[in-house]
């Protein structure tokens, strides 16, 4: 499969810890944060505990055994209506697969994922600037302008 062009998006479960650390180098180097994913990253059980929680989503495209793209995100429970949304944390493509509907994949994999818990609807941030990402996602729902705050825990 290795060059053909063609991928496999799968959800990452309790055990795929090489595959998430996979997913953390990649979204390294796109985001070009290169301290925040590699350094630091939390240890196997940690991992195993998260990726085996079902509110948590991780996806990898993979082309044979190398992690070309990659999404997280989170099922949120709601607590007004009994139903859920969708949060995408993180998505990113490797260069080289890029424009070759590896993103647009992930995320019909996350539509899957919604529908199948119940969830009555995806939603996502795209930084100002980030052109390829305000493309991809106008492409696929509807934008709403929103004010986004970081409030520190300390």
């Amino acid at each position: 499969m290795a060059g053909s062009g063609e991928f496999a998006a799968i959800r990452l479960g309790a055990e795929d810890i090489t595959l998430m650390r996979g997913i953390n180098a990649l979204f390294a180097e796109a985001f070009e944060e290169p301290d925040r994913y590699p350094e630091g990253q939390p240890d196997e059980d940690y991992l195993r505990r998260q990726l085996g929680d079902a509110n948590v989503v991780a996806l990898a495209a993979l082309d044979g055994e190398r992690v070309i793209g990659g999404l997280t995100g989170y099922i949120l429970p709601k607590l007004e209506q009994p139903r859920y949304e969708l949060y995408i944390y993180d998505l990113a493509v490797a260069d080289d697969w890029r424009r070759k509907g590896v993103a647009t994949a992930l995320i019909e994999a996350t539509k899957a994922i919604g529908r199948a818990c119940g969830a009555w609807v995806i939603f996502v941030q795209a930084d100002y600037g980030d052109d390829p990402a305000i493309a991809l996602y106008t492409k696929l729902g509807a934008r709403e302008d929103v004010m986004h705050f970081d409030i520190e825990v300390t």
